[in-house]
């Protein structure tokens, strides 16, 4: 799954909690799913964060020995 997939079924589930009158194990199953993919997210996110972090590293090396 990717992150942009998780989303947009994360944003159904909303819809579905906001829009409909659910039997109580239905929509505790859709909110137990929305967790999940929330939790993915997060993690998806400190991931790429992580990445993010790394390549400003050696962006930040980089010109330091460029000004050497």
């Amino acid at each position: 799954m990717t992150y942009e997939t998780a989303i947009q079924k994360l944003g159904e589930i909303v819809e579905k909690l906001s829009a409909e009158s659910l039997p109580l194990s239905q929509a505790s199953t859709l909110f137990e799913e929305g967790m999940g993919l929330i939790k993915f997210c997060y993690e998806q996110l400190k991931v790429t964060k992580g990445k993010i972090f790394e390549i400003k590293k050696e962006l930040d090396k980089l010109k330091l020995e460029e000004m050497e």
